[in-house]
């Protein structure tokens, strides 16, 4: 059987990886009655240190739009955030943290720390700064012009486009329309 590619599967790799961050981390949150990304949201707008537009934190946390509705219903329920539109422009929405999130992350901070450590611990400590270093110069080139391989749609041949990584070109045949961008880094 001929192999499918010289490359290995980096996106299959990533997600392999991140479950396996997850996984030390995912009871602590269970624990504390949050998903996965109800702690994104809240460790987002915490780190930010300011309220956050809807938009800000779907880029952040790598939630769509749709879903990042949902979540933030949620967690208006469990008052965990309070939804306010902008004075100037109403169609701007800020999502601040309540006190009940403020107390959450006072309590699990130090519990998430700790299994750093010990994932740290167990798996090295120069691996996972290897790791670090890696991922933060991946990222830093994320902008960086990359030429997309032509693609036959309905018939005709596209053109290759320079686009930054993660970003999506409208597809010939779909004008005014965006392809829908690839990006999804199993948050959900």
């Amino acid at each position: 059987m001929e192999k499918m590619s010289k490359h290995r599967n980096l996106a299959l790799l990533l997600l392999q990886a991140r479950e396996c961050v997850m996984g030390n981390f995912r009871r602590i949150l269970n624990h504390y009655g949050l998903t996965e990304q109800q702690w994104r949201v809240i460790r987002a707008i915490s780190d930010n240190d300011a309220p956050m537009e809807q938009w800000q934190i779907c880029e952040t946390c790598q939630i769509l739009s749709p879903s990042l509705a949902g979540v933030l219903v949620r967690m208006e329920d469990m008052q965990l955030v309070e939804r306010t539109r902008v004075d100037t422009d109403q169609r701007r929405i800020l999502v601040t943290l309540l006190s009940k999130s403020h107390a959450l992350i006072k309590d699990i901070s130090p519990l998430i720390e700790q299994q750093y450590a010990n994932l740290e611990a167990g798996i090295g400590a120069e691996t996972v700064a290897s790791l670090y270093q890696a991922l933060d110069g991946f990222l830093s080139k994320q902008d960086n012009p990359i030429d997309l391989v032509d693609l036959e749609l309905s018939g005709k041949k596209t053109s290759i486009k320079k686009l930054s990584a993660g970003k999506s070109a409208a597809p010939v045949g779909a004008p005014g329309k965006k392809a829908r961008a690839t990006r999804t880094a199993a948050t959900e």
